[in-house]
């Protein structure tokens, strides 16, 4: 059996609880900020929470509700570009405002891969600068390997190739390594890349279909703080609310 080296995180729902009070927010000032009159409540941005990637949301409300004036063709690349550049503008000063802190046994658990001296990545969809601002302020004792964000690959999840190019990066098997995501897509990313999976729900991703996970829990858990509940997998596991690093390698090794 494979002895675990690398821990990847993803980040918008699992680092932070980002989306519902942060995207979602910074989206809806953009729209403001740019004269359109609509804006996304809590239960259609959920929706827009099946197609990967911001830019390629706001191009799907275009596509099938509009921004409420007509768009010529050849201007909506520019404009959504434009428009999303505005959005991470708003989302890092979110971040760095400190209304959107991290999910509990987030930092813990990172601590515990540096301190075991396993390889630590963040493979993300989110715009780059919104993960740097992530790195840099919540999480700067933390020591990454990579950051692996926005469009550095062609293909968002539920397409593995963001999870490929971590294997590829970290030179460890798809078997070495635990990916800790949140979402179907995301789940469904890891699998098709054949990586150990521990899915944490949030208000969003808890009703998603997440069965492809090894585990399925609430939240990682911190000891003095929010406790997560079990919902799949971790049969081995002395569980208490909290998933440990030497857990995971021990149930995944």
């Amino acid at each position: 059996m494979a002895k675990i080296k690398a821990v990847f995180f993803d980040q918008d729902g699992v680092i932070i609880d980002t989306e519902r009070d942060g995207h979602r927010v910074a989206f809806n000032q953009t729209f403001k900020d740019f004269g359109y009159d609509f804006a996304w409540d809590v239960e259609y941005y959920h929706e827009l929470l099946q197609v990967a990637g911001g830019k390629e949301r706001m191009k799907h409300h275009l596509k099938t509700k509009g921004f409420g004036v007509e768009i010529a063709p050849e201007e909506i690349d520019d404009l959504i570009k434009k428009m999303h550049k505005h959005k991470t503008a708003v989302f890092v000063e979110l971040i760095e405002s400190g209304k959107l802190p991290l999910r509990p046994g987030v930092k813990r658990l990172m601590k515990e891969v540096n301190d075991a001296g396993l390889l630590l990545g963040i493979c993300t969809t989110s715009n780059e600068k919104a993960a740097q601002a992530v790195v840099n302020g919540l999480l700067k004792e933390i020591k990454f390997e990579f950051v692996l964000a926005g469009d550095i690959v062609e293909n968002k999840k539920p397409d593995p190739e963001i999870y490929n190019l971590a294997l590829t990066k970290s030179g460890f098997a798809p078997d070495e390594c635990i990916v800790i995501e949140d979402s179907r897509n995301g789940v469904l990313a890891a699998r098709a890349a054949e990586l150990n999976i521990v899915a944490t729900t949030n208000i969003y991703t808890a009703s998603e279909d997440l069965s492809d996970a090894n585990i399925i829990t609430t939240t990682l858990g911190d000891v003095d703080d929010e406790k997560g509940e079990l919902n799949q997998g971790g049969e081995s596991i002395d569980y208490d609310g909290v998933l440990r690093l030497e857990q995971l390698m021990a149930y995944f090794g």
